[in-house]
């Protein structure tokens, strides 16, 4: 089953809307953006979150500690690297906690996937630039992938039906399923069930 990652939210109305529609995760930005969040406001929206639905800290070149510390209190289950980070800064996050990692690799070229495939990161995303620019890259770029992997970067209902072509593990949208800025319930739900039917007929 394709997983989904809706990130990016930061409103109680936007946990409403999560828990009614139930991707598999939840991403919270702790990066400079405007949908960073800080540790109180995502220990609040955690608590308001299905508890079957994972978290997702998002960050970029942060304290290995700081992640660490929000992993250890319960307020995100995930930690996604988005900055740039090496491989010791990947082994050095995995050593300091359990928690799962999920290495962010900005693509220009087929090169840029192909020497991140033996990351001892956990889960791989591959995405546009820095993230959050709203675009998708050249998706002629992947190769053949054996291991999970997300695909990020410009998710839109409108691209959805080529993205799910390409198989990935995961999709991670945020600005796809926003309105003025904003989550957009509607948009939200649509994506999340177009990607459930294509599972199921894939599974047919």
């Amino acid at each position: 089953m394709t997983k989904v990652k809706i990130c990016g939210l930061r409103r109680p109305e936007d946990m409403e809307a999560v828990n009614e529609i139930r991707p598999d995760f939840a991403g919270f930005v702790f990066a400079p953006s405007r949908r960073q969040i800080d540790k109180e406001q995502a220990a609040y929206l955690k608590a308001l979150l299905h508890p079957q639905i994972p978290t997702v800290g998002v960050f970029v070149q942060a304290a290995c500690r700081d992640m660490a510390a929000l992993y250890e209190e319960g307020i995100i289950d995930l930690i996604q690297l988005h900055g740039g980070e090496t491989e010791e800064q990947v082994r050095e996050v995995k050593r300091l906690t359990e928690a799962p990692v999920i290495l962010a690799v900005s693509v220009n070229g087929s090169e840029d996937v192909l020497c991140h495939l033996d990351s001892s990161a956990d889960y791989l995303l591959f995405d546009h630039g820095k993230g959050g620019t709203g675009k998708p890259f050249c998706w002629d770029h992947l190769p053949p992938i054996s291991r999970p992997y997300f695909l990020a970067g410009g998710l839109s209902l409108g691209n959805l039906p080529q993205a799910l072509a390409l198989h990935p593990w995961g999709l991670d949208v945020s600005s796809g399923v926003e309105s003025d800025g904003k989550k957009d319930r509607e948009k939200m739900t649509a994506f999340v069930q177009q990607v459930r039917k294509f599972d199921r007929k894939e599974e047919s």
